[in-house]
């Protein structure tokens, strides 16, 4: 049982990290009870939270040791020497950090934690494809099952996709380009390529992005002079064309600490628009978000769980063998991204 004296410690701390009554669901006392009791017990079991910049605030900055987009918590997921991993974002996510630290145990603290990205391939799929196309190399967006990945050359994330493709096109005509149609129709507009001749595509695409409007930006830009909009990588190209910035989360990160616009449109899932306002605390930001319900179905309470009950539905495994392929791709990508 946590103290007074330890409660009063925990809020305090929270509330210096930034978090505050209006961007929690409950009170900064309850949120506070629950991660003192989840950090004590990762010390007691050498443990580690991973937390993807979709997940709300109080899990980001109540329990997170890692924070960041898909690339950099893989990279940093490979460094740790803690036994136990606690991944709170989607399951290939888990899987990644599982493959990249096989001697670790890997826990998704959430049964519904999927992905509808990762769910539009099968490496059945894969095959079928580089059979149409022999020759071709295969890049996967890392929003894929560790199966997908295991059939790749080279992974992606939205923050070193771009980069990676220039590389590969220095030797290669044409690639195959999975699973989001739409990131790969903005990446190939980029690059100076054509989807279906020098980029092949598949038909998934992110159930997030692939609704917001490009209209609705119109609307915005009018009320709000001087407004710089960000959109993720992900989103539909007539959403793409309508913005000022297009990246990764990470990228965006970075690009709104290194300007001053009157005030920033955020197409993306809801939870950057959370982490911008308490990053940012002096700009202002206004959210056009969808809520991803497979990231939000990770809960404070459901780390508590995993941590104190590790069972194995929510224990990640890859079998060795596709691990041992799909590891081969993962690298790949840190390489060519250096």
């Amino acid at each position: 049982m946590i103290t007074e004296t330890g409660l009063q410690e925990e809020i305090e701390r929270l509330a210096a990290s930034g978090l505050r009554e209006n961007c929690l669901a409950r009170p900064l006392a309850k949120v506070a009870a629950l991660t003192a009791r989840i950090n004590r017990l990762k010390k007691e079991k050498n443990a580690v939270v991973c937390a993807h910049v979709y997940q709300t605030p109080d899990i980001i900055y109540g329990v997170g040791d890692f924070i960041g987009d898909s690339y950099k918590l893989a990279d940093d997921s490979r460094g740790t020497a803690a036994e136990i991993i606690i991944f709170c974002g989607v399951r290939f996510m888990g899987e990644t950090a599982k493959i990249l630290n096989p001697g670790r145990k890997v826990y998704v603290p959430s049964g519904n934690a999927g992905c509808s990205l990762s769910e539009s391939i099968t490496a059945s799929d894969v095959r079928e494809l580089k059979a149409r196309h022999p020759g071709l190399p295969v890049v996967t967006y890392i929003n894929t099952s560790a199966e997908v990945k295991a059939e790749a050359d080279c992974i992606v994330t939205s923050a070193n996709a771009e980069k990676i493709l220039k590389k590969l096109y220095q030797k290669n005509e044409k690639l195959i380009f999975i699973p989001d149609r739409y990131m790969g129709a903005n990446l190939a507009k980029e690059l100076g390529k054509t989807p279906g001749r020098e980029m092949i595509l598949w038909q998934g695409a992110c159930v997030v992005h692939e609704k917001f409007d490009a209209g609705g930006i119109a609307v915005y830009r009018r009320n709000y002079p001087g407004l710089a909009v960000l959109a993720h990588a992900e989103c539909p190209s007539a959403i793409i064309d309508a913005v000022d910035f297009m990246g990764g989360t990470g990228d965006m990160l970075r690009y709104i600490e290194a300007t001053n616009a009157a005030g920033y449109l955020l197409v993306t899932e809801c939870g950057f628009g959370e982490l911008a306002r308490i990053r940012f605390p002096k700009k202002n930001f206004i959210a056009m978000c969808r809520l991803c319900p497979y990231m939000k179905s990770i809960t404070l309470e459901s780390i508590l769980d995993a941590l104190e009950n590790p069972r194995a539905e929510l224990e990640v495994t890859v079998p060795p063998e596709v691990a041992s392929r799909a590891r081969k791709s993962i690298e790949k990508m840190f390489e060519l991204a250096a």
